[in-house]
């Protein structure tokens, strides 16, 4: 999963690169760019995280 989440981004960036070039309207990739970017510092820095201990329940 990891792998993947790497991978996307050098993909979109190099359809980046041909939308520069003009070859794929640049109206598509940068957002695609934008999204991967999004998406792969998201699920980096979402891990689990401490969130406090729960209260007890007696049923």
């Amino acid at each position: 999963m990891k792998i993947l989440l790497l991978l996307i981004p050098v993909f979109a960036f190099i359809l980046n690169i041909f939308g520069l070039m003009r070859l794929i309207p640049p109206y598509i990739t940068v957002p695609l760019l934008f999204l991967t970017i999004y998406f792969t510092v998201y699920f980096f820095n979402h891990k689990k995280q401490f969130k406090g201990f729960q209260k007890a329940t007696i049923r």
